[in-house]
């Protein structure tokens, strides 16, 4: 079996570093993926993709990246479920970053 992906875009807003109850480093940034072909009223659509990064590879974007920036992302795939308030029951599916490359930084004026 593989579970295994890999993205290319650009970060949707600053990455912020948040520390958990278990005391780990955690950054959840969305990244803006343009589709290769374009929609029957000839735009590209864009996909935005949620991507969950622990401790190190946290840091490491908090401190070099931010909104606008293109990043490669490399991870596994990961769904899960949980309850609204509700009892309505909802689904996520996630990338959990093994790998991050920063492939530009968006050009300040």
């Amino acid at each position: 079996m593989l579970n295994s992906v890999v993205i290319a875009g650009r970060l949707v807003s600053d990455p912020e570093i948040e520390i958990t109850e278990n005391n780990k480093k955690r950054t959840l940034v969305t990244v803006a993926v343009p589709r290769s072909f374009k929609n029957s009223e000839g735009t590209y659509d864009t996909d935005f993709v949620r991507c969950i990064l622990w401790n190190g590879i946290a840091e490491s974007t908090c401190e070099y990246c931010k909104k606008g920036d293109v990043v490669g992302v490399k991870g596994r795939i990961q769904t899960s479920a949980y309850e609204k308030d509700d009892n309505e029951r909802k689904y996520s599916t996630d990338i959990i970053a093994e790998k991050i490359s920063f492939l530009s930084s968006k050009k300040e004026k």
